[in-house]
């Protein structure tokens, strides 16, 4: 039940995302589910590989590459949800942060973790 709530929390701030920005589009609240679903697998299962991979540039600018590998990671979803649009690189590294500090901010909110 934890997990589905999640995802809910994690669409509700993806589809707030346009009233913040122009820049990124999200058509209806089922693409909004969709997109989620497809970044939360993204996350899951490219971005360890590619986090791995960029190790060296990550250390050697003292954790801020992973900014630009979540950028990333939001901007490649973006090219597959259809009905999800990111404008460019820097939409995709502003949304991503904010996409961050709602859905962090909602599962506090939402999610008691002394509950569990």
């Amino acid at each position: 039940m934890r997990l589905l709530i999640t995802w809910l929390i994690n669409a509700v701030s993806l589809f707030a995302l346009p009233y913040l920005m122009q820049s990124i589009r999200v058509e209806s609240f089922v693409v909004a589910l969709i997109a989620a679903l497809v970044l939360g697998l993204v996350n899951t299962l490219v971005r360890p590989v590619l986090f791995f991979l960029t190790l060296p540039a990550t250390v050697l600018t003292l954790g801020l590459f992973i900014f630009v590998l979540n950028a990333l990671m939001f901007w490649l979803v973006a090219t597959f949800v259809d009905g999800f649009q990111v404008a460019g690189f820097w939409s995709a590294l502003i949304g991503a942060i904010l996409y961050s500090l709602i859905s962090w901010a909602l599962s506090a909110l939402l999610l008691n973790s002394k509950n569990d």
